[in-house]
């Protein structure tokens, strides 16, 4: 089991952004409720509901200006040893989108990063939106005008400062690739929309569509020779997957329990987590999958991003989390103030101070979701901190409460037995079905 770092040891910051969701066409003043997808974009609106200046409530995504006020504020980006950032970089817009329009969302964000975050070196991984049509990845065997070609060379191009030029080779052919983050820790960034729901390219291939999850092992297995922990990053978390592809990356995860040090994902937009147990019991907590909330405010939430402390560079270190701290706008307050006033992002929580966590091992968050059973205080502060300082009006009762838990203990999609030991049972088909009623992306 990992052990806390002895008093002194060096600990490092890890600035960590997903779902930036930038609509180019967000318009101050427009209708902020619409019957499109996606609203807060076009003419001004006279009347109560116009989209605030920073961003709103509802179904809208973030103009620039709000992303670069983000960047902005953490100027001294000399706080962070690193930055990981997995994906989603276009709006909502899926049914009017080019390639053109995917590559420059690509480039204007890159390239933003690289201005407001100097030379903090940044480790991307691919989101789902990232393509066009939206979540069509076709396996690299797809060759011509059809394969992902297009996208993967132009991050390449965009992202060929941060990584060394082995990561640059797999990244063309596939969107993954690992990395060194700093010595004796290994980054691996997944291309998680080969186990996607939503891409139709897999009904050729489900089980390793790009051969990513046989890359996986043999990096894991170098990583366990040489001493090296591993971080992984991706886009879509693991039980979000298809579920041959899910199953067998959760028996990859057990397998190197011992050296897959932390695992961080985005997609939801909420501020959750995916707990892995060993496959013999399914009772031992062996690692977690954190899932952190999004920039962007799709749907009816306060912009935010995350910072993890990790266990520093020194001999016989986990690499392991040891907290986080979660940070937002509050978009009633930003909006409010005089145009021009910048905008104040505040801390929202500390994990191990708001749940009052020993440490922050997968040990610590399995305990956590047995407490949030029967302290119901405990579980509405969850809620609160699930939607980011602004939850729906409509409470989480009996069978919300049973399906969010339930979520927590599933790293891998489709396995009831995880969720048997919770109380109250519910079953299982039914926790699925509240499942995709919250599903955002």
């Amino acid at each position: 089991p990992p052990m806390p770092p002895p008093p002194g040891a060096p600990t490092a910051r890890i600035l960590f952004l997903t779902d930036l969701h930038w609509d180019r066409r967000y318009a101050p003043g427009s209708a902020a409720t619409c019957p499109d997808p996606l609203c807060c974009r076009g003419a001004p609106y006279d009347g109560p509901g116009a989209a605030g200046f920073w961003g709103t409530y509802g179904k809208c995504d973030l103009p620039l200006h709000t992303i670069d006020a983000l960047l902005a504020q953490l100027s001294n980006a000399s706080r962070f040893a690193a930055a990981y950032w997995t994906g989603d970089i276009p709006a909502h817009d899926v049914w009017q989108q080019s390639r053109g329009d995917q590559l420059q969302a690509l480039r204007t964000v890159t390239a933003l990063l690289r201005t407001r975050l100097g030379g903090l070196r940044v480790f991307p991984a691919v989101g789902n939106h990232e393509a066009t049509p939206v979540n069509a990845f076709p396996p690299p065997y797809v060759r011509g005008n059809q394969s992902a070609a297009w996208l993967y060379d132009a991050m390449a191009e965009a992202w060929q400062g941060w990584l060394p030029p082995a990561a640059l080779h797999t990244l063309r052919a596939g969107g993954f690739y690992t990395a060194q983050v700093w010595p004796g820790l290994r980054l691996v960034s997944l291309n998680m929309n080969f186990c996607s729901q939503a891409n139709f390219w897999l009904l050729i291939n489900a089980t390793d569509p790009a051969g990513q999850l046989q890359w996986l092992m043999g990096v894991l297995a170098d990583a366990e020779r040489d001493g090296e922990k591993v971080h992984i990053i991706g886009h879509i978390p693991p039980a979000h997957c298809l579920r041959s592809w899910s199953w067998n990356y959760y028996r990859i995860v057990s397998r190197f329990e011992g050296t897959i040090a932390a695992q961080f994902f985005g997609h939801t937009h909420l501020d959750e987590f995916e707990l892995f147990y060993d496959e013999e019991t399914l009772s031992r907590p062996v690692s977690i999958a954190f899932v952190a909330p999004s920039v962007t405010t799709y749907i009816n939430l306060n912009p935010g991003y995350r910072v993890y402390k990790v266990a520093g560079s020194y001999p016989g270190s986990s690499h392991a989390v040891l907290d986080h701290e979660t940070f937002i706008l509050n978009l009633t307050e930003a909006n409010a103030a005089p145009l021009g006033t910048p905008p104040r992002w505040q801390r929202l929580y500390s994990a191990r101070e708001a749940y009052g966590l020993p440490a922050a091992f997968p040990a610590d968050w399995d305990l956590l979701v047995r407490r949030l059973q029967d302290d119901e205080r405990l579980f509405q502060r969850f809620w609160f901190h699930l939607h980011k300082g602004h939850p729906p009006r409509e409470p989480c009762g009996g069978p919300c409460k049973a399906a969010l838990l339930c979520a927590l203990r599933s790293g891998r999609s489709a396995d009831p037995a995880l969720c048997q030991p919770l109380r109250p049972a519910l079953p299982f088909l039914r926790i699925q079905e509240l499942w995709r009623q919250r599903q955002l992306c």
